[in-house]
């Protein structure tokens, strides 16, 4: 026993060190801010405590902060961006020409100085000290007094006065819904370095990297006001809408609201006085809060149903991808869609009831892919955006659909979809920095949907359980980490056998595409061909003339190893037969069958992403 006890051991810790990139490190972050806001002049100021451990191997003599706001005036590099790219986000554009022919205007380009958003910095210490600091654009670069050793924490205490700007992205006050104040990207925030550099991208309306912490915000507002935010609530007796015996503790007008977060690497609030607050909790623990304007009975029946299947979607995802690890996770009405934030979303509810689910599935899935793993959206904007909306599309065809199990691609939508991209002549490739793509179409169809693709085909080429293990043993290894890409593919591997280097490479480095053809089919022998410049392994379900069915799995040579059986049922019954692997320098490859085909199907599963599937069947 105690033998067995060791073994286990020592393939444990081999397993840790396997999956983790040798000396990994992250930084640290400790916030604690105090806020004053003037609802009426859209204005707040800041004070902020923040504790910077530097857990790198190396002294740092400067440090960076993010300053989102300043992105939301005319002349700005988002401002800039709108007025060059071919396909503006409509949200942030007005068309001033016709419908026939339309001329987008930036909304950036025509604030006023009273409209416009900016972060101003007052003071800036390290340890006491002043430090030396400018803005450039979004960004505020800091000479230090002193460098920060390896291992060393530092203290920085900073004042700023903010405007909250005209609602355009994301961020901004009075949304179109009519939500007062939806405060995210709202605060300077430290930039992130790792063991690829510091990641300082100009604010172009994509997304995020920053280091994990902890967050203790005190905001102090009108106290007629409702706040829905990230993190716990402290007081819910001393403030609006959380306590139906809450005595509103009050000064000069104004309330205070108290969060905490731990383990989080953003933070965002809403507040108007308009809002409800409800809550339930998931069988797991999970506390799930909603704070929305009740504006009709639709809209609060619709509300209450999706609370129900938020609260059911936080256990749908801990059977399958690792259990939520806060204690409370809050959907506030504001914004201008929906986007993710720490133990937090901000989606528009006004929506009808599929479309409030799924946007706020897709939203708290991103607890996952991207909060809990601190994902490089700016990076891998596919191992963000496609690995959640496969989550999401798993639990809603679960939770809302309530289907049984699926025996074909339960993302197929997601295919067709990047077929659309891969024929258009306007596809780039996955690797390409988010903010770098020419068309937003072609960003959007990367990052949401061939991310689901990869996934998906991922578990065709390994094995559906071997995925469904991946991902879970994924969450053991790197939770509150910055995975990359390649530690997802080296956990996957390891589960599987499988070397995955010629399939993450080429999907993700390249726009080669799948195309597989039946060939021919003889009496005893069918010819398939890659017509293609992407080798893939091959699922090959023949029925016979007897009634008799054989599945041929065919796997390619660089996978050194093959997938098990599936135990999908349309494979019930049904003779597995493994062949000789096929090299990817090999254009065809021939099948020898003992008895007579009648009937011929090439990826019976739908999950291999060939671009032309008219030529994947065949029937006598």
């Amino acid at each position: 026993m105690k033998t067995k006890l060791l073994l286990s051991f020592l393939l444990l810790s081999h397993s840790i060190l396997f999956a983790q990139r040798a000396g990994y490190w992250q930084q640290a972050v400790d916030y604690k801010m105090d806020i004053d806001v003037d609802e009426t002049s859209y204005k707040y100021r800041g004070k902020m405590a923040l504790k910077y451990t530097n857990n790198s191997n190396q002294a740092l003599e400067k440090v960076y902060f993010h300053l989102y706001f300043n992105a939301f005036q005319p002349g700005s590099m988002m401002d800039y961006r709108l007025s060059t790219i071919a396909d503006p986000d409509s949200r942030m554009t007005t068309n001033i020409g016709t419908a026939a022919n339309p001329k987008f205007q930036s909304r950036i380009a025509t604030l006023t100085p009273e409209q416009i958003g900016y972060q101003h910095i007052h003071s800036l210490t390290m340890n006491g000290q002043p430090t030396s600091f400018q803005v450039d654009g979004t960004i505020l670069e800091v000479t230090l007094p002193n460098e920060i050793q390896s291992g060393e924490t530092a203290t920085f205490d900073m004042s700023w006065e903010a405007q909250i700007p005209e609602q355009i992205r994301r961020s901004g006050r009075n949304s179109k819904e009519g939500v007062a104040l939806s405060m995210t990207q709202w605060y300077p925030k430290m930039a992130h370095f790792d063991e690829f550099g510091w990641h300082l991208d100009e604010y172009v309306a994509r997304e995020f990297i920053a280091p994990f912490g902890n967050f203790d915000v005190t905001l102090n507002l009108h106290k007629d006001y409702v706040v829905g935010s990230s993190g716990v609530l402290q007081n819910p007796s001393e403030v609006k809408g959380y306590d139906k015996k809450a005595k509103i503790i009050s000064a000069n007008g104004k309330a205070t609201w108290h969060f905490k977060a731990e383990n989080i690497h953003d933070f965002a609030w809403a507040a108007d006085p308009k809002f409800v607050v409800d809550s339930t909790k998931s069988k797991g623990g999970v506390t799930v809060y909603t704070v929305y304007l009740p504006t009709n009975k639709q809209v609060r029946e619709n509300w209450k149903i999706a609370q129900g299947l938020a609260a059911e979607f936080f256990d749908f995802c801990a059977d399958r991808f690792g259990a939520y690890p806060w204690p409370t996770y809050t959907i506030v009405q504001g914004g201008d869609g929906g986007m993710e934030y720490g133990t937090a979303t901000l989606v528009t509810g006004g929506r009808s009831i599929q479309s409030l689910v799924g946007v706020i599935f897709h939203e708290a899935a991103h607890s996952w892919y991207q909060h809990l793993f601190g994902i490089n959206e700016t990076v891998d904007e596919w191992f963000d955006e496609g690995f959640t909306s496969y989550v999401e599309e798993l639990a809603f065809q679960s939770l809302f659909e309530k289907r049984g199990q699926l025996d074909t691609n339960p993302v197929i939508n997601a295919y067709r979809a990047y077929y659309k991209l891969a024929l258009s002549g306007k596809e780039e490739p996955m690797s390409l920095l988010a903010d770098y793509y020419d068309t937003n179409y072609a960003y959007s169809q990367a990052a949401y949907n061939k991310g689901q693709v990869l996934a998906q085909q991922l578990g065709y080429i390994i094995g559906q359980q071997n995925l469904d293990q991946t991902f879970l043993k994924f969450y053991e290894l790197w939770k509150f980490k910055h995975p990359t890409a390649n530690d997802f593919k080296r956990v996957a591997e390891e589960v599987s056998g499988i070397n995955l280097k010629w399939y993450f490479n080429l999907f993700i480095n390249t726009t080669r595409t799948i195309d597989y053809a039946i060939e021919k089919v003889g009496n005893n022998d069918i010819t398939l061909v890659n017509k293609s410049n992407l080798a893939m392994p091959i699922d090959l379900l023949v029925e016979y003339e007897d009634g008799s069915s054989e599945l041929f799995y065919i796997p390619l040579r660089e996978m050194r190893g093959e997938k098990p059986a599936e135990l999908f049922s349309i494979y019930k019954g049904v003779q597995r037969t493994v062949l000789e692997d096929w090299f990817w320098t090999k254009p065809s490859y021939t099948v020898q069958t003992n008895k007579r085909p009648v009937k011929v199907q090439l990826d019976p599963s739908l999950r291999l992403a060939d671009i032309e599937s008219a030529d994947n069947s065949w029937v006598k």
